[in-house]
């Protein structure tokens, strides 16, 4: 093959023949170099040829843009001292090009990893399991824990990655609550932490959890290596005269139009049976039958994905209240209709609402209840002492234990009430607020029982 000293100018002119798919021009300075066009006036490259161990090789070295002359010819001739040593350029450029990928998918995986760092720390895994509460229709729970998360969890914590936190660090959480004199707040603190790392443990293999949990890559729950605090179950129940006092703080006319809103929720919770406040706060005007007197609350406590239905078939009393309640809404939502010039729209009113656009905050009633507490003085009480109390007057009054968990809406569960007890208890419900309407009418009275009420199970005399 000829050769030829390769100039610059050289370079610029040599093109390929139209007949020929390549072609060639050697260079006589540096062995093995050429200079290679193809088709087209700018497709030019430099080239080494060489043989090794008789079998010959080519290696593309760049293009004539990208390399000038003397460098080429540098190139050309480490080319050549690795094929004299029985290297093969090939091979080492191709560990060369295996390696530059291997320290850019390093690189690339060093980025990635502190970008989860930085994107998936435990505040944001508090975050993502606190909205799949809310999905699940378990906002108190979800307010609960934000509130625990944010007051508790120090900014150096929760700004670290979630897959870094250690069972040290989540016990020193814990333990500073504790150690605060906060035990039932440092016992759900660590429950709902246990919770949100066991969510973002199980999403990638649970399709019920919500996808986003997956990212933080959580295999292991560092909560698991704390113990669980126990909850000190509270004992407090009132007693006749105390309930008695309670009935007039809440009977009182404060102003013409009767009690606060706030009170009336009060007095319904209690002749309904003692009913969680955040469940009947819920309750709308379309929840109410009146033909059969019975409200409709929907219980989503637990582990439940779907809330409950639970129906109350109401006494007397308690059923006037909440047909003045539906009465109420309707008003002030055809009031509100005609200032805005449209048509009231009755679907979906809430019950208990200042405004009627929201319903109202659990925190407003519990703040009145203790309002009332401290008014009448004495051993403090709230309204969940109010509930035990009711239960425990039901049990005084012979309401049987299943009757009773089917009236408070307690944790009914296992095989047997999951898919064979299909019995609504309707009857056994309203005969036990029937009771229990008289029972607080005595005590109101100061009377000590009723004397048109028997003990249920007992014959009257």
């Amino acid at each position: 093959m000829a050769r030829i000293k390769l100039t610059a100018g050289r370079i610029r002119d040599f093109t390929c023949p139209t007949d020929k798919a390549q072609a060639f021009l050697w260079d006589t300075e540096a062995p093995g170099l050429a200079l290679r066009a193809t088709p087209g006036s700018e497709a030019r490259a430099f080239v080494f040829q060489s043989k090794l161990n008789g079998k010959a090789l080519r290696v593309t070295i760049g293009d004539v843009r990208a390399w000038n002359l003397d460098d080429a010819r540098t190139e050309a001739r480490r080319l050549q001292t690795l094929v004299d040593q029985g290297t093969d350029p090939r091979q080492q450029k191709a560990e060369r090009i295996a390696a530059a990928e291997a320290k850019r998918a390093a690189a690339e995986a060093a980025k990635a990893e502190a970008d989860r760092q930085a994107r998936y720390t435990l505040r944001a895994l508090c975050d993502a399991y606190l909205s799949a509460l809310e999905r699940a229709g378990k906002g108190k729970s979800a307010a609960g824990a934000r509130s625990l998360f944010k007051c508790h969890i120090d900014q150096d914590t929760a700004n670290k990655p979630a897959r870094a936190v250690t069972a040290h660090e989540v016990a020193a959480l814990v333990r500073r609550v504790r150690e605060a004199g906060k035990e039932r707040a440092a016992g759900v603190l660590r429950s709902y932490l246990s919770a949100a790392f066991n969510a973002a443990k199980r999403a990638p293999f649970d399709s019920a959890l919500p996808a986003d949990l997956i990212a933080f890559g959580i295999e292991h729950n560092p909560v698991d290596a704390i113990p669980a605090i126990a909850v000190q179950r509270g004992d407090r129940t009132l007693s006749a005269a105390e309930l008695r006092a309670y009935i007039g703080h809440l009977l009182r006319i404060g102003h013409e139009t009767g009690p606060e809103l706030s009170d009336t929720a009060l007095l319904l919770a209690l002749h309904a049976g003692g009913q969680r406040m955040a469940q009947l706060l819920r309750a709308k005007v379309g929840d109410f039958d009146p033909d059969t007197a019975t409200l409709r609350l929907w219980d989503g406590k637990g582990k439940r994905t779907q809330p409950r239905e639970h129906l109350l078939p109401l006494a007397p009393h308690a059923a006037a209240m909440v047909a003045a309640l539906v009465e109420r809404a309707k008003a002030r939502e055809t009031e509100r209709a005609k200032q805005e010039g449209r048509a009231p729209d009755m679907a979906g009113l809430w019950l208990f609402s200042t405004h009627g656009r929201v319903a109202m905050n659990p925190e407003t009633v519990s703040n009145r209840a203790a309002e009332i507490c401290a008014g009448i003085g004495g051993e403090p009480f709230n309204v969940r002492d109010i509930r035990r109390t009711v239960e425990t007057m039901l049990a005084g009054l012979g309401i049987s234990k299943d009757t009773r968990a089917q009236l408070l809406s307690h944790g009914i569960s296992g095989v047997q009430a999951a898919h064979y007890d299909r019995h609504a208890y309707t009857d056994e419900k309203r005969a036990a607020l029937v009771a229990w309407e008289a029972r607080l009418e005595a005590i109101r009275q100061a009377e000590r029982t009723p004397s048109n009420v028997v003990r249920l199970g007992q014959r009257a005399a």
